[in-house]
């Protein structure tokens, strides 16, 4: 199944954020991905590795945790080092979304030793960042934990690697909102601007319905007042926008039941599990992908023979 079809959200499942579960990345977009890293890195050739290496080398080289975190990267590390040397062996100690502690060994590559050189920065540049995004994923469910509220992402993403840092961040036991813009309609305080009338909010939703009737709708409130008329017009959710635990509350009693609820805008791991407890039913993070720090993933090469 293609990852794109895995990520639609239509209006007849209410709950369709609980049913994204981590997404396949199919074979074909890794290899495209990979191809494309690949020939951004090597160019015309790896200068260093062909001058010092001789082509009938191999060796072993093991991928190592320097910190602790939750790993996501292992079909992509494999991807990038058969694609130098078909006949490599990677074997994996750990899997995506596992918790891995500081030290571990999280693969090991016995492949030619040319290929092992060239592709490391590529493969360590998967991992650290896909692992970082996962572990950013995992501290912020961790703050939640209990509160019975679901944590989604947002399409704050790398230019080319939304994908991949979507399906990051289900390994680390979060979930997906829309992947583009025409997965559910969203409507935002820029769209309301740019109508006209007294009652926007209402109006909006029922043009969108008109045209996308399969469609789950979400609309933006930034105030309890909005919140409230929005509520009266029925979406599927209501976000509720930089509001503070006070206005959350407030509006989450004027919605009182008639739409699912998310709240957004400012949210960080200080602030989140306060957040939780307003009464909302989800809270979007654009930090858990703009903001996550690539982790600490090394690679160690050894025992080099004929």
């Amino acid at each position: 199944m293609c990852i794109r079809d895995r990520y639609k959200c239509v209006a007849n499942r209410s709950d369709a954020f609980q049913e994204c579960r981590v997404p396949e990345l199919s074979g074909e977009q890794i290899q495209d991905h990979v191809t494309a890293a690949l020939a951004e890195d090597i160019g015309e050739g790896d200068a260093t590795t062909n001058a010092l290496v001789d082509a009938q080398r191999y060796c072993q080289a093991h991928i190592v945790a320097r910190e602790s975190l939750t790993y996501c990267g292992q079909t992509l590390i494999e991807t990038v080092f058969h694609r130098l040397d078909a006949e490599a062996i990677i074997s994996h100690s750990h899997n995506d979304g596992d918790e891995v502690p500081a030290g571990a060994i999280l693969a090991t590559i016995n492949a030619s030793a040319r290929a092992v050189l060239t592709g490391e920065r590529t493969a360590l540049n998967y991992a650290q960042r896909l692992s970082g995004v996962a572990t950013q994923a995992a501290r912020y469910v961790a703050a939640v934990s209990g509160t019975g509220v679901l944590l989604l992402d947002t399409r704050k993403t790398t230019p080319g690697w939304r994908d991949l840092e979507k399906y990051a961040v289900q390994c680390g036991g979060a979930r997906n909102h829309r992947r583009g813009l025409d997965d559910m309609v969203m409507i935002k305080d820029n769209h309301l601007a740019a109508l006209q009338g007294s009652n926007r909010i209402a109006s909006a939703i029922a043009q969108c319905r008109a045209m996308h009737p399969n469609l789950k709708i979400e609309v933006e409130a930034d105030t309890p007042i909005q919140a409230r008329q929005a509520a009266e017009a029925g979406p599927d959710i209501i976000l509720l926008d930089n509001m503070s635990l006070d206005e959350l509350r407030e509006s989450v009693a004027l919605i009182d039941g008639r739409s699912q609820i998310e709240a957004s805008g400012g949210v960080t791991l200080d602030t989140i599990r306060d957040i939780a407890q307003t009464g909302v039913h989800y809270i979007s993070v654009g930090a858990l992908t703009h903001s996550a720090t690539s982790t600490d993933i090394a690679l160690d090469l050894s025992l080099i023979h004929i």
